[in-house]
């Protein structure tokens, strides 16, 4: 385990293993608020889109954008990157603050062509609820994807499973044997971020990094170190798991690596 006051600041980048290559953030918690930081920090060629919903990026994480059909995007975007660092696309949407998903085989098209060092996707939704599983037909990921990050908010332990809470509550009954109104313990965490039909669902020869996020107080760390033990211990563990408060000005709490990576503690 390496803590936030261990050495120097832990880069969010880093941590989250997301300098490269086409990152894919799925489940619930604050994927809006990942992306958008690493979308801060990142240096290089960046571009970031969706292959489900996407917010309009705040302007000033961005210095261009195209909302348009596969057809002009997969020309416009690659012509936009060589000017301009970071590029945001996606497709019109039916509302003026929500653009359209683009197939996960265009985004893996433009990511080629544009010359990014890093593509960040949001790659499923979860109705700005804490915590999910996913349905038969998620995650949409992108074709070469390396990194999973699955999120899921430290707020919910402890909570009563129910659907102001949670996206998708007859999965997570299913694949977590907790039936609704029960409270989530950290037990449960853990089950979700070491399933198969969980947050390794899909998921492939990418690395799997679990992201458990809103830690923003003292009261949630243990619950949350427990959670990341329980997940590391599961039956198909992440790679590893980033304990974080997305929202502060320091998102890294504590990094809990796999038993089986060299450096490792097992945790």
């Amino acid at each position: 385990m390496k803590a936030s006051g261990d050495g120097p600041p832990l880069a969010l980048p880093d941590a989250l293993e997301a300098r490269n290559g086409i990152i894919c953030a799925v489940g619930a918690g604050g994927k809006k608020t990942t992306l958008h930081r690493l979308l801060e920090q990142l240096g290089g060629r960046v571009g970031m889109t969706a292959t489900t919903a996407l917010t309009p990026v705040p302007p000033a994480l961005t210095d261009a954008q195209s909302v348009a059909m596969p057809e002009r995007l997969i020309d416009e975007v690659p012509a936009m990157s060589r000017s301009a660092r970071r590029v945001v696309f996606a497709g019109p949407g039916a509302k003026p603050d929500r653009h359209a998903g683009v197939s996960p085989e265009v985004i893996a098209a433009i990511h080629a062509r544009s010359g990014f060092d890093t593509t960040l996707v949001k790659a499923d939704g979860a109705r700005m609820r804490g915590i999910k599983a996913p349905g038969a037909h998620e995650p949409a990921l992108v074709p070469g994807c390396c990194t999973v990050l699955f999120l899921v908010g430290a707020g919910v332990i402890g909570q009563p499973l129910d659907g102001a809470l949670a996206h998708r509550v007859p999965e997570l009954t299913a694949l977590l044997d907790l039936a609704p109104g029960q409270p989530i313990t950290p037990a449960h965490i853990g089950r979700l971020l070491s399933e198969p039909a969980g947050a390794r669902q899909n998921v492939g020869t990418a690395r799997l990094i679990a992201v458990i996020n809103q830690v923003d107080n003292a009261s949630r760390l243990d619950p949350a170190r427990r959670a990341a033990a329980a997940a590391l211990a599961g039956r198909c563990p992440p790679d590893r798991v980033v304990l974080t408060a997305m929202t502060a000005a320091q998102p890294v709490i504590e990094i809990h690596d796999s038993a089986d990576k060299p450096g490792g503690n097992g945790r």
